[in-house]
C-alpha cells in the first residue's frame, strides 16, 4: 500500500496529537509566561507536524529527509521547554507526555533510516509519496 498523504503517516498523527496535548498544557501557565515560554512551545510544536507534512510535499527524498531532521529538532526544543516548565513549577509532569514525544523521536528515526536507505539503494528510484 502506497501513502498518498502525510496525514495518513503514523508519525504525523501522533505529532499532531502533541501539539494538541501540548495546547491544554499551555492553559495552565502562569500569566508571565503566555508570551514567552507558551509562545516558544506553540511555535516549537507546531513545527514538528508540519515539517512532516512540507517534507512529505517535497519532490526529493533527500528534501524529505532534510525536513524529517527538522522535525527531530523541533520535538527535542519542545521536550526541552516542557521540561523546564516542569522544573520551574509551572506545570505539573505531564503522565505520558514524555513517552508519547519520545516515541514520535523513534518514529522519526525511523523514517529517517528507511529515508537514507532509499538515497543509497542502487535501485533508487525518483521519489514517490511512499516513505
Amino acid at each position: 500500500m502506497s501513502v498518498k498523504s502525510y496525514r495518513e503517516l503514523e508519525v504525523w498523527q501522533l505529532a499532531m496529537s502533541l501539539a494538541e496535548d501540548v495546547y491544554g498544557i499551555l492553559k495552565d501557565l502562569p500569566n508571565e509566561e503566555r508570551f514567552a515560554l507558551s509562545n516558544q512551545l506553540r511555535r516549537a510544536v507546531i513545527s514538528v507536524p508540519s515539517n512532516i507534512a512540507e517534507g512529505f510535499g517535497r519532490d526529493s527524498t533527500k528534501d524529505f529527509l532534510h525536513f524529517i531532521a527538522m522535525a527531530r529538532g523541533s520535538l527535542y526544543e519542545v521536550m526541552t521547554q516542557m521540561e523546564l516548565a516542569v522544573r520551574l513549577d509551572y506545570v505539573p509532569e505531564q503522565e505520558g507526555f514524555l513517552e508519547k514525544a519520545e516515541r514520535v523521536g523513534m518514529m522519526l528515526n525511523a523514517l529517517s533510516v528507511r529515508l537514507r536507505r532509499r538515497l543509497t539503494s542502487p535501485t533508487s528510484e525518483p521519489r514517490t509519496k511512499n516513505p
